[in-house]
């Protein structure tokens, strides 16, 4: 445990706090408030001098890597998923790919000091190339995890993602990946109807071109008792994560009203970044 809190320290990403974007703990209200948002309803004004410092949660499939990623482009800083870590150490045969196959594929949680570790390499690439600022996706995702983090770093915001856990599976089995460009897709369409007062949700799917069609491959965790059982672990540990950063007034919960041309100038609102009008249509 104690690797990253040395290379934290020295890392460009932690080590200039006063460079950083940084906002009181308190968490206003617009006078309309989103319907999107609860929890407090945290907003935060990005200060054009300064990196942000944030925080993406929420279950698995939710969407954290897509929203986290256009938001990287748009404000220039790193996007930093735990998750790519751990897929990029399965796909290199090192010597925890053995380790880690076993972990996803029974979908387990891996253990904190594998992500510390595997985190700690990451910001020591980023040191060399010069990189300031972050948004974190997958980490923390324990309480050791963000008291780990929180001794060595400042968080400004923390982004939870929600969405109902029907349509969290049927996102989760939806994925594919082709075997040659690399790049991801979702065959799931996506239909729930409003009932109790909720608005519905709908999401269309995200089709490959043609010539990737013959080559889309499943994760071999997708499946549907280990997208449930990753579900149940991650509802179980994240609920006092959630808690600890809404008590320091850092936490904003952003139900998500469907796929990304509804949601994402959705979250920019809540963010303060829907005048970045300019710097959208490089994401878009």
């Amino acid at each position: 445990m104690a690797r990253i809190v040395r290379v934290a320290r020295s890392s460009s990403l932690f080590g200039y706090g006063n460079r950083f974007y940084s906002t009181s703990a308190e968490a206003s209200h617009a006078s309309s408030p989103s319907p999107f948002l609860h929890g407090g309803g945290a907003r935060r004004d990005v200060a054009k001098d300064r990196n942000v410092q944030w925080v993406f949660l929420g279950c698995p499939g939710v969407g954290k890597g897509t929203y986290a990623s256009r938001l990287s482009t748009l404000l220039g800083v790193p996007h930093i998923a735990t998750g790519d870590l751990v897929r990029e150490e399965l796909a290199s045969s090192g010597p925890l790919s053995q380790k880690l196959s076993e972990i996803v594929n029974q979908g387990k949680l891996v253990s904190d000091e594998i992500i510390v570790d595997l985190l700690s390499k990451r910001l020591e690439a980023g040191e060399a190339k010069g990189e300031s600022g972050f948004i974190l996706d997958g980490f923390p995702r324990t309480m050791r995890q963000a008291e780990i983090l929180g001794d060595v770093t400042d968080i400004d915001l923390v982004v939870n993602l929600k969405l109902p856990e029907e349509v969290l599976v049927d996102k989760c089995l939806g994925r594919r990946t082709c075997s040659q460009c690399g790049k991801g897709f979702n065959i799931a369409h996506i239909n729930l109807k409003g009932e109790n007062g909720k608005p519905g949700i709908s999401m269309d799917p995200l089709l490959p071109p043609p010539h990737c069609m013959s080559k889309l491959i499943t994760r071999a965790d997708d499946t549907e008792e280990v997208v449930k059982a990753r579900l149940h672990i991650y509802n179980e540990t994240s609920q006092p994560l959630e808690e600890y950063y809404r008590s320091k007034g850092k936490l904003m919960e952003f139900d998500l009203p469907g796929g990304i041309p509804e949601s994402w100038p959705r979250l920019l609102e809540a963010l303060r970044l829907d005048d970045y009008e300019e710097k959208q249509s490089a994401v878009a």
